[in-house]
Parts: structure tokens; sequence; C-alpha cells
């Protein structure tokens, strides 16, 4: 059993808002990047994942066994990182974690205190006297307290400096050096899943428009630039989404196309980030953000 976390067919409706026939698996030793705008539907996913709202149809799978079966069991091989106050915010550091502990049968206290010391945090101060990104360090902390074999982290490094969310790739890259654990990482700071993902899943208004290797995504498709006079034969070509520049025009286009388009005209060729991927699909969506 390589899938360590698989989701088929499943669907959830809200008033406004619905998750249709979301599929996407992962396999054990592997960062999976969770992308889309906000409102796609990202955090309510992971919810479904952690059955703290049922699905209405669909299998959700954890290290190969329905969680229908055995959720509170499953839960105790889960590390959640959550972009939310989760912790007691009157008790300590360290009284939240006498607290905390006794709920993970595979607790392990050197473990924790070693994460404290190295991520600097106060054992002695009140969680609310904390800073958001001491609070996720410490969040990251109890995660990796229990021998989660995997750890599921909603918007992490939202809305923390750049030295700590570096310190949290590298604390990642080398979690996920033990082959049998895997990482699903949900953000919209795409730069941060770029150094570390293995696999890209992106959700838009609640539907998967594609799960993919990162490597696979650069002959997925290409950006293509070039002057505006020919921009009548892009548009020609059918491309995913175009807009004009200052010098010509940009387009998103699927990279076998795009290949064999610039093979014929004198354009030029990109590989997109993340950034633009998800800004194109978007657009080409015609939804508005």
């Amino acid at each position: 059993m390589d899938d360590i976390l698989e989701l088929s067919h499943v669907n959830k409706s809200f008033k406004g808002f619905a998750l249709d026939d979301v599929s996407f698996s992962l396999k054990k030793g592997y960062i999976m990047g969770f992308i889309g705008p906000n409102g796609a539907g990202k955090s309510t996913t992971i919810r479904c994942i952690m059955d703290l709202v049922h699905i209405d149809s669909g299998d959700v799978r954890l290290f190969g066994e329905s969680f229908k079966n055995n959720i509170k069991a499953l839960k105790q091989r889960i590390g959640f990182v959550y972009d939310q106050d989760v912790f007691f915010e009157e008790l300590t550091v360290e009284k939240n974690k006498r607290v905390i502990a006794p709920f993970y049968e595979r607790w392990d206290d050197d473990i924790f205190y070693r994460y404290i010391k190295e991520f600097d945090v106060p054992l002695d101060k009140k969680v609310k006297a904390l800073s958001k990104g001491t609070k996720m360090k410490f969040a990251l902390a109890v995660a990796l307290s229990h021998h989660a074999e995997l750890i599921i982290m909603d918007e992490p490094t939202s809305g923390l400096d750049p030295v700590f969310r570096k310190e949290l790739l590298d604390v990642l890259l080398d979690v996920i050096q033990d082959e049998n654990k895997a990482i699903f990482f949900s953000t919209h700071i795409t730069t941060d899943l770029e150094k570390v993902a293995d696999y890209i899943t992106f959700i838009l208004d609640g539907k998967i428009l594609f799960s993919k290797e990162m490597e696979d995504l650069s002959e997925a498709y290409l950006l293509v630039k070039g002057p505006r006079s020919a921009e009548s034969e892009i548009k020609a070509a059918h491309p995913i989404s175009i807009k004009e520049t200052s010098l010509g025009f940009e387009a998103l286009m699927e990279g076998k196309e795009a290949r064999e388009l610039a093979d014929q005209s004198n354009l030029h060729l990109e590989r997109p980030n993340l950034d633009e991927i998800m800004y194109y699909l978007v657009k080409s969506n015609g939804i508005n953000r």
C-alpha cells in the first residue's frame, strides 16, 4: 500500500458552495502542495479529510483504510497544523502540552522538547502572548511529537515572515526523509511549494483541475510571449488564456501545442511558475477573485 491518503469522488454541498467529485491521492515519501485561490475549497477539503464535516458521498481513505471504519484510530497517525487558534489561550505552552499529550498513544516528550528548543518556543509563556509565528511553531512541534505518518497543514505559512517560512520548509524536508511519511500542504503562497513539493493538486470552485507531479507541470503548461502582430495566430491556436502586455501579449498554452507553434513562429516560450499557472487557469474559468 503506497497511498497514505486517497479521496475518491468526494462530494459535499453547502449553501452557495460545493465540493464536486474531488479525487486525488498522495503516496508515502512525498510532499503534496494543495493550491487554489481563496474560497476554492482547500480548507473544506481538509475538513472532510479530518472528518470535521461529514461528506455527502464518496470515500476518504487514510493509510489504506476508509475513514468511516475507525477515524479515531486513524487520527492518531495524523499531525494536523491548522491556521486557527486551537490551543488553550490562557494556559502556558508547557500546560497545553500536558493537556494534549495524553490524547496521543505514541506521544514522545523527547521529540517535543527537541523541536520546542529548535524553534525557540518559550514553555512558560501563555499561548495568547505568543506571536502568530511562534504559535505555528508550537503547533508544528505538537504535530511532529507523536510519530505522525501524515502531516496535514492548512495555510501554515500565511502571515509569517520569510525567515520562519524558510525554517519551516527545512523542517518539512527533514521530516520527509522518512519514506513512510507524507505531507499534505495547503497554501496560497506558491513560492514555498516550488521549493519543496513533489506533487501539486489544484482546486478551483470546488473541483480538482489537476493533480500532477511538479516536474510534469513544466511539460503540461508553457507561457507563450510575442508581439501584437502574432496575437491572432495565438488566438487561433486556442490558448488556455491570453492577456495583453505593454510589449505585446502573453498566453498560457498546453505544452505540446505551445512547442509546435513556437517551431513555426518567432515566439518566446517560458516555463510558468505556479502563480502564473493559477492566474491563467482562474482567468480561463471566468472566476473573478
